[in-house]
């Protein structure tokens, strides 16, 4: 969920024991779709670090607004040190959770792995974490292949 701080911004909060309903969906909606692959562990996760955190199913397709990437930036910059750029991007076809990814490049390995007060660990603290009813799946990306714009893998 998202505690409104401004008439721009807004703070994540984190809620550990309040799932999100089931979507609901026709039959055949899942039709058109890939099955998505089982979720990596943290400790997985945590054995090929990067400056660059990948976000999914922290909006679902069709729900970026113009704020989300100042709310994205705007958070991570406090919680987690000094953000480069952040880039939100939608594809097709694909399940709702993977359609919408945003990628947080942060100047440093270490504000991505354990932020500027080494105690919040952006990718351990953003993965799991509920916005607007959804959780959120975090884990590293390739500098490299964000660099070259290569947000599908």
């Amino acid at each position: 969920q998202v505690e409104k701080t401004s008439k721009r911004g807004g703070r994540i909060i984190r809620e550990n024991d309040v799932m999100p309903p089931p979507a609901i969906s026709s039959p055949g909606a899942m039709s058109q779709v890939q099955p998505s692959k089982p979720e990596p562990t943290i400790t997985e996760i945590m054995k090929s670090p990067s400056k660059v955190v990948l976000l999914r199913n922290m909006v679902g397709p069709g729900e970026v607004d113009e704020d989300l990437e100042p709310e994205v930036k705007d958070e991570c910059n406090t919680k987690y040190g000094d953000v480069i750029k952040v880039i939100i991007f939608e594809q097709p076809n694909v399940p709702h959770e993977e359609a919408v990814r945003i990628f947080v490049e942060f100047k440093r390995i270490e504000s991505a792995i354990k932020g500027e007060l080494q105690q919040d660990y952006a990718v351990v603290d953003l993965n799991g974490r509920f916005f607007g009813g959804r959780q959120v799946k975090a884990g590293f990306y390739s500098w490299e292949k964000l660099n070259n714009l290569q947000l599908l893998e």
